[in-house]
């Protein structure tokens, strides 16, 4: 009887364990922004990796764009666009909605590593 309740204990510990380790989420490496102009991208930057705040000016045949990036974000902080909808759509650090600006043709897209903050079981 003690023998199989020892046996019981360390299935329930290897299958406890395993669920753990399928669970965990698996580390990312490293989130990417990436300008666009007319389509084609012309910036990129390893948001984790910056230091200390920077700008970018960005102009073309139809105004300016201004980005601001610093650690872990990046934002569209002054245009010349007549509506500055890419302005106050502030700063972004993970992927999903774009920072756009349709007059002057910026894009700004975050793009994460190959391993996207995902568990185990959803890979």
């Amino acid at each position: 009887m003690k023998r199989t309740k020892l046996w019981s204990l360390i299935f329930f510990m290897i299958l406890f364990g395993s669920a753990i380790a399928l669970l965990k989420p698996v580390k990312s490496s490293g989130t990417t922004a990436k300008i666009y102009r007319d389509g084609v991208c012309v910036y990129s930057v390893e948001l984790s990796g910056v230091k200390a705040p920077y700008t970018l000016r960005f102009k073309g045949e139809n105004g300016y764009n201004t980005v601001l990036v610093e650690n872990g974000r990046i934002c569209v902080c002054e245009a010349d666009c007549p509506d500055k909808i890419c302005v106050h759509q502030g700063w972004i650090s993970e992927s999903g909605a774009p920072v756009v600006c349709l007059p002057n043709k910026l894009v700004i897209k975050i793009e994460k590593g190959a391993a996207q903050d995902i568990d185990g079981v959803s890979q």
